[in-house]
């Protein structure tokens, strides 16, 4: 993946994490803009940006990327049809592994993000799914198209799924998981899960001297 689009799409997928949970129910173009609108200000807030902010940037993220993102959604979509096959523990044990991975996967990239603009196109609606499409401006004046997948649960539109450049997040961990579970086993994903986990962890972790 080019340089551009790796930071395109860490800063993306942390906009649809940080999406507010406060919005009431209405079109999800009005939800999304209203709710990105205020992550992008707080990404620009000066008090946020100091090297040793990056605990409280961070933390902040994982509060409300619980409450927007539908790990549940998303972890069934990337197990595909190897999710019928978990047992109701194997199953809440994944959805809890795969979403922490996911935030502290691009928790870290927040401070990739440098201003860039978000321009909504339109959205799709069908039944209790939608698709807003939207364009990311990079400040080189180029367009990246992203489309926010999203569910309605109750009078909220949760987002479980990120489209860049017609790349979907949850086919691209699908992908990885098929070929994992196909060549090994659903047990060994998810020890490499695990394993990147404590990776992660450890990479987050204050060092000393």
């Amino acid at each position: 993946m080019r340089p551009w689009l790796r930071i395109a799409v860490a800063c993306s997928v942390v906009v649809a994490l940080l999406v507010g949970r406060d919005a009431t129910a209405g079109a999800p173009t009005d939800q999304l803009r209203a709710q990105v609108d205020k992550v992008l200000k707080l990404l620009d807030d000066p008090a946020l940006k100091a090297a040793d902010k990056a605990k409280e940037r961070r933390a902040a993220v994982r509060k409300v990327a619980d409450d927007i993102f539908d790990f549940g959604e998303t972890a069934k979509r990337s197990l595909g049809r190897h999710w019928a096959a978990r047992t109701p523990e194997e199953r809440e044990e994944f959805v809890k592994l795969f979403g922490d991975l996911l935030e502290r996967s691009y928790i870290s990239k927040i401070e990739l993000y440098g201003g860039e603009k978000i321009q909504y196109v339109g959205d799709r609606i069908e039944g209790d799914t939608a698709a807003v499409q939207s364009k990311l401006l990079t400040k080189t004046g180029s367009e990246v198209p992203i489309e926010y997948r999203m569910l309605r649960k109750s009078d909220r539109w949760l987002v479980y799924d990120v489209v860049i450049e017609g790349v979907s997040l949850v086919a691209n961990y699908r992908t990885q998981f098929n070929k994992i579970i196909q060549t090994s086993s659903f047990q060994d994903l998810v020890k490499k899960m695990k394993t990147r986990q404590e990776e992660l962890g450890a990479a987050a972790s204050p060092r000393l001297g």
